[in-house]
């Protein structure tokens, strides 16, 4: 007999795992703290765009929704790089032909809600989670609206309510060896705008993620289908450039056009966004165990939460959905075993690709407007040519190989960085780059590692 199951958190990776398990047969329902976003009216300034890539197209494929997701996501073929001059360079993100998408949170939430209503799942809002009974294997939530509803029983519990999830509380007060660290990283987020411009057209080169670094901060802008641009401010919290120093509208718009000068005419909007958008903190969770026996397990950002500084918190949640399903298709209904695979196989790969994550940061914010690390990346980027089943990129493997794990594209980028740092010290390394010695050297020490 098909087991009744219960996902708390109705967000990306809560509404896609719905739609893998009502279409293996099982009996649905979804409970989330916050009201229906397809009713009520998104508050601004909170969302960073997602970047769609392969592993989260492959997760979206398996239950045939790639391409209906495709249709409300724009391209990006790369990084365009604003440096402080106003010269502007390109950098793609891969061979040709390979790209990311951009693609806002909420309409790709409201979409898999709508489809896991469409295959029956039942979707409870504004509906938070007081307790649960580990004994009983029953729950209690409190209604934010005042309306009451009884505890009830459920055969299997997941966690998919995000970074600070109470699924992942409950789990861990009642268990005698849980292993939990968080780290925020000396950087918060604020949300800007770039309008379409007077004729309703992007300001800006489209298929494109836009960069302007600047060593200890950057200003990021991904597309939207409405031809505006979500700008995202990176920002320290403390310091002489940081938010607690930005008190004053004369300081804002001094540090921006001194900062940021040719955005500012994109930005009309900047100085009150800047104001009344809310400052928000970025978080790493790693934590063990992620089950309970055969009744209950982490997903998603509950089970791993991550900075977005690799583009992979949603592709790394959808694809714990896939291998989950993976799992089921293997083990038919011994969710002991299930879960048991599903917590080996990914525990490690939310571990790798969260230290991704923190170490794009410092690639992002300080290293894309640096000449010798553009070398460095036409050096890859060539090698990937000539060798491709040699040496991938490190962003290619995370990014356009989803078959390849995160922690094994953890292991492989080291390798090959530490024989990257060894490339990039030689002198004549600017002239010489092309040399067949310098290949040959590169291709021995892969084969040594």
């Amino acid at each position: 007999m098909k087991k009744n199951i219960t996902i708390i958190g109705a967000g990306l990776v809560g509404s896609l795992l719905s739609i893998y398990l009502s279409k293996r047969g099982y009996k649905v329902k979804v409970f989330e703290r916050r009201g229906d976003m397809r009713m009520e009216k998104m508050s601004a300034g909170r969302s960073i765009n997602l970047a769609l890539s392969d592993r989260g197209l492959l997760a979206l494929d398996k239950v045939g929704l790639s391409e209906e997701i495709k249709q409300i996501a724009i391209p990006m073929h790369g990084r365009q790089i604003h440096n402080l001059d106003g010269a502007t360079t390109f950098q793609p993100y891969g061979k040709e032909g390979q790209y990311i998408n951009s693609v806002s949170r909420s309409t790709l939430n409201m979409k898999l809600m709508d489809l896991a209503e469409e295959h029956g799942v039942e979707i409870h809002f504004n509906e938070k989670l007081k307790k649960i009974d580990w004994a009983k294997d029953a729950m209690e939530f409190e209604n934010t609206n005042g309306k009451s509803l009884p505890s009830f029983k459920t055969d299997l519990i997941f966690g998919a309510d995000g970074a600070f999830s109470a699924a992942r509380l409950q789990h861990q007060l009642q268990h005698d060896k849980f292993d939990y660290s968080q780290y925020y990283i000396d950087c918060g987020y604020k949300e800007l705008t770039i309008p379409a411009t007077a004729s309703g057209d992007f300001a800006m080169e489209v298929n494109a993620l836009h960069i302007w670094p600047r060593k200890d901060y950057m200003l990021i802008a991904l597309p939207n289908l409405d031809k505006t641009f979500t700008c995202t401010l990176f920002f320290p919290f403390e310091g002489e450039a940081s938010f607690s120093n930005l008190i004053t509208e004369e300081k804002v718009k001094e540090f921006f056009q001194k900062t940021f000068p040719d955005a500012l005419p994109l930005m009309p909007d900047y100085v009150n966004e800047f104001f009344n958008n809310p400052t928000s903190s970025l978080v790493t969770v790693k934590c063990f165990p992620w089950i309970r026996d055969s009744t209950f397990a982490l997903i998603g950002d509950a089970a791993h939460a991550i900075v977005p500084f690799f583009g992979q918190g949603m592709n790394c949640g959808f694809e714990d959905c896939r291998i989950l399903d993976e799992l089921i298709e293997q083990n038919g209904d011994d969710w002991h075993t299930i879960l048991q695979q599903y917590q080996t196989l990914r525990k490690p790969d939310g571990d790798a690709i969260a230290d991704l994550a923190v170490n794009n940061f410092t690639e992002m914010r300080e290293k894309t407007a640096d000449p010798k690390f553009l070398l460095q990346k036409k050096i890859e980027a060539r090698l990937h040519e000539k060798y491709p089943d040699k040496w991938i990129p490190a962003y290619s493997q995370v990014t356009f190989s989803p078959h390849i794990r995160y922690s094994e594209a953890l292991q492989r980028g080291q390798q090959q960085e530490a024989i990257m740092q060894e490339v990039m010290a030689i002198k004549s390394i600017e002239e010489n780059w092309q040399s067949e010695e310098i290949e040959r050297m590169i291709l021995e020490r892969l084969e040594r590692r």
